[in-house]
């Protein structure tokens, strides 16, 4: 078993509150050169904690990270090994020395706000990424994944290698029927679910059936989720802007020619609103009469931390709401696993326009999906991020109100992201560049909407560190003009 030579890191010189992000680099970075073959025995954290004389809890932390990597494998009484090299090479970077209270470990752009010049980042620094829109990818089951594709493959039978239906894998489905009762009070059998490329698979589905009622215009909520508005621009010849307030979807102004609606009503994006009970009922009465249909987007509703669960509207309507969803937020976006609940009426009519795209969806992912599903692994996940992403709100909330204070701050209560707004009259595009130059990714809030722009940031924290957060949103408060 090696002591903490191996490591050639002193964490007197990083900074407190960073030492975790140090040791897991290095560690990582060692088993990518192969300073540290698979199979070597890692010291216990006592023993390296005091090594490096910090607490056990640091180095239990930076093992944790990487058992979930998958580069560690941990068994009572055989110790911490490593299990697997990383995919990728890692580059090298070594640990600042101790800066002083307002700087970064990992400072990638200066700014020099007395005299409004604003200096670009430094090249040898990614940029910190607060415009995607990801949960923390590092802590992505990996181990529990691998666990899974091994027994998957271990037990399939011929039939399970071969064409899954274009429906999806009936053990998905049967696995998605009972999550989607526990979690979200949707209560459907396995044959009721369409198993997609995600939401975005869902909504493009979903826009042809539309078409083909003859359909011409699709209400989508003003701001709404610009990701989503491409897509349907692509197959919907006209979109109609719903505005959104601190209720919600606005329901009273769906045009006479709207037949069909996108709706994000458990978490808005990007105002992170909740739609309010009496927008839901007026909802449920606007598309019982007449041949209407509401899309329900089931964006962030794994994520709350300050409010009670809010159920999904699906039960209010079955007949008329088509329901989607997907595993990006809570596992990973690679994944590009989701599913689709459509109307009855569509239910064929959907299952016919996935075999014609493409056959369905991979087999083996969708096994795999199950199995985690099936053993607790994917609700086990789930509790682990919402801690973790509560803390990292937690620290993006008091960053902001440090370093940009009398800003409103919204979307705090759930979701995976925060949405600052600006005074009138800023130009929020301007500010998203200027922050570039500084080193932060930040999205307009303007380029949601279809018309009536408000301007403000939006900010995705879910992914950063919390050192990380307040440092990069200490560097975007000097792009925003003086308040």
């Amino acid at each position: 078993m090696l002591g903490s030579d191996f490591l050639q890191l002193d964490l007197a010189d990083v900074r407190l509150g960073t030492r975790a992000d140090a040791l897991t680099a290095t560690i990582r970075r060692a088993v990518a050169d192969g300073s540290l073959p698979v199979g070597t025995r890692l010291p216990a954290t006592r023993v390296l904690a005091a090594e490096l004389g910090c607490a056990r809890g640091t180095v239990t932390e930076v093992y944790r990270r990487l058992t979930e990597e998958g580069l560690l494998t941990a068994r009572r009484g055989a110790g911490t090994h490593i299990a697997t090299r990383p995919p990728h090479p890692v580059a090298s970077r070594t640990p600042r020395a101790r800066e002083p209270v307002g700087t970064s470990h990992v400072r990638s752009a200066t700014g020099d706000t007395r005299s409004g010049r604003i200096r670009p980042a430094t090249p040898d620094r990614e940029p910190v990424d607060l415009a995607s829109g990801v949960p923390d990818l590092a802590a992505f089951p990996r181990a529990a994944w691998l666990r899974a594709e091994r027994a998957v493959l271990t037990a399939a039978t011929a039939r399970d290698l071969g064409y899954a239906p274009p429906a999806g894998a009936l053990a998905l489905r049967t696995e998605l029927s009972g999550w989607l009762a526990r979690s979200r009070a949707v209560n459907v059998s396995p044959d009721q679910i369409v198993v997609t490329g995600g939401v975005t698979g869902a909504l493009s589905l979903l826009a042809q059936v539309l078409r083909a009622e003859g359909h011409t215009t699709l209400g989508v909520e003003n701001p709404g989720a610009n990701g989503n508005r491409r897509i349907l621009e692509h197959w919907m010849p006209g979109l109609s802007p719903v505005p959104v307030d601190d209720e919600g979807l606005v329901v009273e102004a769906l045009g006479e020619d709207v037949r069909a609606v996108v709706v994000t009503p458990a978490h808005q994006y990007p105002t992170g609103v909740v739609l309010s009970p009496a927008r839901r009922r007026a909802l449920v009465d606007w598309v019982r009469h007449g041949d209407r249909v509401v899309i329900e987007d089931d964006y962030d509703a794994e994520y709350r931390y300050d409010r009670r669960p809010v159920h999904a509207l699906h039960p209010l309507a079955p007949e008329h709401v088509a329901y989607t969803s997907s595993l990006s937020k809570t596992l990973a976006p690679a994944l590009r696993l989701g599913w689709l609940i459509p109307p009855p009426r569509w239910l064929d009519r959907v299952v016919e326009l996935r075999w014609a795209t493409d056959l369905g969806s991979p087999a083996l992912p969708q096994l795999t999906l199950a199995h985690l599903l099936r053993n607790g692994t994917v609700e086990r996940h789930l509790r682990l991020m919402r801690t973790r992403h509560r803390n990292r709100r937690d620290a993006a909330v008091q960053a902001l109100h440090r370093s940009m204070p009398g800003l409103t701050v919204g979307g705090i209560a759930a979701g995976l992201h925060l949405v600052v707004l600006l005074p009138p009259g800023t130009d929020d595009v301007r500010v998203t560049a200027d922050a570039r130059d500084l080193g932060v990714l930040v999205q307009p809030l303007s380029s949601h909407y279809l018309v009536d722009p408000r301007p403000g940031l939006v900010l995705s924290y879910a992914a950063h560190h919390p050192a990380t957060l307040h440092e990069a949103i200490g560097r975007l408060a000097q792009a925003v003009p003086s308040r």
